[in-house]
């Protein structure tokens, strides 16, 4: 296989392995075609009001303070003298956006809705908003207007302010929520001198939709334990409150308003979420109003936790509720059709109605939720010959017959108990039929992608003893083309009448090709399996079973960060075992002290919890220090400055540090004292982050001086990014990268080793993978290192958002996710030209070099496409879906930057 064809099969491969994770782990779950059901039986309600209060945790609500009077006085005596409460269970990303659809649409959002930023609706849905006769509301502009885009006709109204106005930096994030009251009440007494407004706003099968973001806004500004955000808390309660007050006065008090206030997600005491957390995932549940059930008195209640007794609301009942359950609960109360994707549970507790109408709404939810299962049954039947292969199916035809026929004469026969029983047991039932069907052909799909994964991965292992052993004798190729041809013939038949996609046809067919390639590339191993025995056996078993440790160990370290500990420990003692340290002690004694300096940061809380801007500070000033004494140490070296002007972008880089260092802690004092971020620092920022990227190029060629100018340029965009002990990181991690190179440059002298393109069959066992001075396990691991040193980036939950808060303040997820990205990566460019640097001073090839890189990573790609999960927070799904989009899952910027830089090494040689 030639170098191009080489190259276009790498880029094909790689692409239908992205591609495949999504079409296999993160198909959408919706379907359509369902037919809307609704109770038969008159509704308790005619209007209903939705309070959601952005980033609202349930310990923040429920909890008292030290003087033991509750948090919001008015929502404290709703519970308990007027309405049911609980806690709502979201589910993991605990994000704004699938918190949402969760609350009104009743399903939970697949995560494939990110690549869309939570805004656009990648797919249609149906909603309570939708199933209303009207809708208005009122909030963030992130939020409302993806429930009116997806509604059917013209009656979802939304009213937002401006995008500007989510200013983390703002002097009140209050004014969000004010902004809302004011306009809800601006907006009913406008009604009274608009007959049609009037007219319409008496209808029924209203809602009303208040979106609270205050909340959320001060708590990533300020923390959940802030003053800012309990004084939010406070006038969130009072506006509640008002509002209330003013509808029941509108409406004349005819009892004929539910309302229900919740959380669209929590928030973690570092002022973030995304994850499981149970500070993000348990959020307030407080129903009131007509058809709502009364507070329920109970002696005890028995729940894992120790909330009630924290909460001293013992002997009230406690009714939680997923927060999918909310959606029929909404529809049932004002009786609208369920929303057609809803997987939610009708929460009876929470009705105060006669039991035939509970018992009539569980029928309609069970109805609901088995037209889902019907129509994704009838399309898995649709796409392939038989069900036959299916072992267990659940729920056949007769079963649901027999459910419901048993269910409607239980109700006819008034033994609604048993009716309400016989419905859930339908209802999980058919959820887990749903479940099923959606991930039916999930096994075939990754067996093929596996397939032509390994083939891949073999096909470039056998390209190394090609190319860059002589272990081969050359000898003829014999095409046998019937090879490919029959198989792909038989499963392009297969898929034809199986009616399949046609992304399943590139999954099947594409292991018939690399596969045929592989075939014809086996005479690579039969000269070095012919000379197997004259190798040391046991120095053989013992490479390959350190090189399987080492590589099983990287995996490891992505779930655990401590292992990165104990991997620098380990490498500590390098110079020891090689008896290194006996000819350059002094460079042994750095390496072994940086290598144990940079061991802590793994052991390091997650970045965001405690933020230390002094120690930024400290970071920018140590920074400008060794600066001073790398000049020094150069002006005295034999390679002197060529011009001044060498001397002028050292100088500005300097410059740079310093005016980094200024502005993040002038813009965090800025902040704090709630002056917003100055115009001046924002300036700053973005300057130096576009300075950053080329100035390099202006200093001098000379490795370690353009190593330094690197370090110099990237460190002054990352003190911007850093907000406590991680500004440390990327000091500790160059110096010990230097100290590498200076270590590989000793070992070559002390080994005498003179590597070439190619080399000969006695040395090529050792010299090929150079693994006396252990150069790519160094590599790899110092890579994941990198990006795990001071959190895991498997999902933006673990850094703190306030690390973008030198560039802007004003919520902008894509520009604030790539700039903790940049962050992210700059760990990574120091890593990555390190390790150029030894490439080039061991002069070693450089196809071999990244052929083995790529297949160690290919190696670890295949370990996590089998540990994908399509449920959990960020940082379940990033750790394991590591070729998925970059600002969710870690190791995807490593594999693409080694591949990209080994196709351009090809390109060039070509």
């Amino acid at each position: 296989m030639g170098i191009p064809v080489f190259i276009l099969a790498g880029l094909l491969v790689h692409f239908v392995f992205l591609a495949s994770i999504f079409d296999i782990y993160f198909s959408s779950p919706l379907v359509h075609g369902m037919t809307p059901q609704q109770t038969p039986l008159p509704p308790p309600a005619k209007r209903l009001v939705l309070f959601v209060a952005d980033g609202l945790r349930a310990d923040s609500l429920f909890e008292l303070n030290s003087n033991n009077t509750p948090q919001a006085p008015y929502l404290r005596a709703i519970l308990e003298n007027n309405g049911s409460w609980g806690i709502s269970h979201t589910r993991v990303p605990t994000e704004s956006r699938p918190g949402h659809v969760a609350l009104i649409a009743g399903f939970y959002e697949d995560v494939s809705a990110v690549a869309k930023g939570w805004k656009e609706n990648p797919v249609e849905f149906d909603s309570v908003f939708n199933e209303s006769k009207y809708t208005w509301s009122w909030g963030s502009p992130d939020i409302l207007p993806m429930f009116a885009k997806g509604a059917t006709g013209d009656h979802v109204y939304t009213f937002c302010y401006t995008a500007e106005s989510e200013d983390f930096g703002a002097q009140d994030a209050t004014k969000l929520d004010t902004w809302v009251f004011d306009h809800v009440k601006s907006f009913f007494n406008s009604s009274r001198s608009n007959q049609t407004l009037f007219s319409a706003l008496n209808e029924e099968k209203v809602v009303l939709f208040l979106h609270l973001l205050g909340i959320d806004t001060n708590g990533h500004a300020h923390r959940p334990y802030s003053k800012e955000y309990k004084e939010n808390i406070r006038k969130v309660d009072e506006g509640v409150k008002e509002i209330v007050s003013m509808l029941e006065s509108f409406y004349g008090n005819d009892g004929k308003t539910a309302y229900i206030l919740t959380s669209d997600h929590g928030m973690t005491d570092w002022g973030s979420h995304g994850a499981g957390h149970p500070s993000e995932t348990l959020t307030p549940l407080i129903a009131w109003g007509a058809g709502v059930n009364y507070p329920q008195k109970v002696t005890s209640q028995l729940f894992e936790d120790n909330f009630l007794k924290e909460w001293k609301l013992e002997n009230l009942k406690r009714m939680d509720v997923n927060q999918a359950d909310i959606a029929p609960l909404m529809a049932s109360l004002i009786g609208v059709p369920f929303p057609l994707n809803s997987v939610g549970t009708l929460p009876l507790e929470y009705l105060n109605n006669s039991n035939h109408f509970k018992a009539e709404s569980m029928f309609t939810n069970a109805l609901q939720v088995l037209e889902q299962f019907k129509v994704t049954k009838h399309m898995v039947k649709k796409k392939n010959m038989s069900l036959k292969k299916i072992i267990a199916v659940p729920l056949s035809d007769s079963e649901q017959i027999n459910f419901l026929k048993k269910a409607r004469v239980y109700i006819q026969q008034q033994k609604y108990n048993e009716a309400v029983s016989l419905c859930k047991t339908l209802i999980n039932l058919a959820l887990e039929g749903l479940s099923y069907y959606h991930t039916y052909d999930r096994l075939f799909l990754g067996l093929s992608i596996a397939l032509s994964f390994v083939g891949w991965t073999t096909y470039v292992i056998l390209v190394i003893i090609k190319t860059h052993t002589n272990l081969i004798k050359a000898t003829r190729n014999n095409n046998k083309h019937l090879l490919c041809c029959c198989p792909s013939i038989c499963l392009s038949f297969f898929l034809l009448i199986q009616t399949s996609p046609w992304t399943y046809y590139v999954y099947c067919l594409l292991p018939v090709p690399i596969w045929y390639a592989v075939v014809r590339e086996l005479r690579v191993i039969q000269d070095p399996a012919a000379n197997l025995w004259s190798f040391p056996i046991g120095q053989s078993l013992g490479f390959l079973l350190i090189c399987i440790l080492g590589i099983e160990l990287l995996v490891f370290s992505f779930f655990y960060r401590s292992t990165l500990t104990v991997g620098l420990l380990v490498f500590a003692g390098w110079p020891v075992i090689t008896q290194l340290w006996i000819q350059a002690k002094r460079t042994t004694l750095i390496w072994t002290l940086l290598c144990v300096l940079l061991a802590v940061f793994p052991l390091m809380p997650v970045v965001g919890r405690e933020p230390n801007i002094p120690l930024v500070v400290a970071a920018g000033l140590t920074t400008l220090l060794i600066s001073c004494f790398s000049l020094a140490s150069f002006s005295r070296s034999k390679n002197k400055y060529q011009s001044k002007e060498d001397l002028k972008v050292y100088f500005y880089q300097m410059f740079s540090i310093a005016l980094s260092t200024y502005v993040v802690s002038s813009t965090h004092n800025s902040l704090k004292n709630k002056q917003g971020l100055p115009v001046f620092n924002q300036i700053i920022s973005w300057t130096t982050l576009a300075s950053s990227s080329a100035l390099p190029l202006l200093s001098p060629t000379l490795l370690f001086q353009r190593l330094f100018s690197i370090l110099l340029s990237l460190m002054a965009t990352y003190l911007l990014l850093s907000t406590g002990y991680e500004a440390l990181f990327p000091l500790v991690l160059s110096g010990l990268m230097l100290v590498w190179i200076q270590m590989e440059q000793e070992a070559l002298q002390h080994y005498g080793l003179s590597l070439k393109p190619k080399v000969t069959a006695p040395d090529s066992y050792i010299s090929l993978n150079y693994q006396k001075h252990l150069l790519f396990p160094l590599g790899v691991f110092f890579i994941v290192t990198a990006f795990f040193g001071t959190g895991n980036i498997a999902s933006v939950n673990s850094f703190d958002p306030a690390s973008v808060y030198c560039f802007l303040t004003v919520f902008s997820p894509f520009i604030m996710g790539g700039l903790l990205l940049l962050k992210v990566v700059i760990p990574f460019l120091l890593v990555s030209c390190a390790f150029e640097a030894v490439q080039v001073t061991t002069q070693l090839s450089s196809k071999s070099l990244f052929l083995i890189v790529l297949v160690i990573s290919d190696i670890m790609a295949l370990h996590f496409f089998f540990l994908v999960k399509d449920y959990g927070s960020w940082l379940d799904i990033g750790t394991r879906h590591m070729h998925a989009y970059t600002n969710m899952h870690p190791h995807v910027l490593p594999v693409s930057f080694w591949k990209l830089k080994f196709l351009l090494i090809c390109f060039e040689s070509s």
